[in-house]
């Protein structure tokens, strides 16, 4: 079964810095097959017979804190959900010059529709809706500095996600697709 790991934090401000040639080795020490990254914000595509998400993210957490920085926290996606949430995203909402467009994966704890009322959104300017397993965030460029989003950075709720742009997860379903 293909899935999508996902890392938190890495090579994001000169922290938790990981190569993704000795990510992508890690994962084959695992023994998962059909291991790609992508990008080098630890995005990894790769293939188990494994079929817990929990199970496999608490594996390769474990892996990683022997390999390179303790407290690396991995959210597992199924191919299957990860193609239903890029499948959800409207196609008009991007990531380009003109408009910013963030899909925040949410761990378990936090997954839940009510998130939405959790972020502290102007609703006049930005679009924020709930899909099982990540909100979907959406603002018009020149209003980013109107914004109170970045009010979330260093809270619980923000330690329970992991951020990648629309873009980006369009991607990986498109490689997960490629390989399962």
């Amino acid at each position: 079964m293909i899935y999508i790991a996902l890392l938190r934090g890495v090579n994001v401000g000169g922290k938790a810095m990981v190569s993704m040639v000795a990510l992508k080795a890690c994962f084959e020490q695992l023994g998962f097959t059909h291991v790609m990254t992508y990008i080098n914000s630890g995005n990894v595509i790769f293939n188990s017979t494994d079929v817990s998400t929990d199970t496999l993210a608490r594996r390769i957490e474990a892996s990683l804190d022997q390999t390179f920085d303790p407290g690396i926290r991995v959210l597992v996606k199924t191919n299957d959900e990860l193609q239903a949430l890029a499948a959800a995203i409207p196609s008009s909402w991007v990531n380009n010059a003109d408009m910013r467009c963030d899909i925040m994966f949410l761990w378990r704890e936090i997954d839940k529709p009510t998130i939405v009322n959790e972020l502290p959104i102007k609703p006049d300017i930005e679009d924020v809706r709930y899909l099982p397993g990540a909100a979907l965030w959406r603002i018009d460029r020149p209003q980013i500095t109107k914004s109170r989003m970045t009010r979330i950075i260093g809270t619980p709720l923000y330690k329970q996600i992991t951020i990648r742009n629309a873009n980006t997860v369009r991607k990986l379903a498109s490689l997960a697709n490629e390989i399962s």
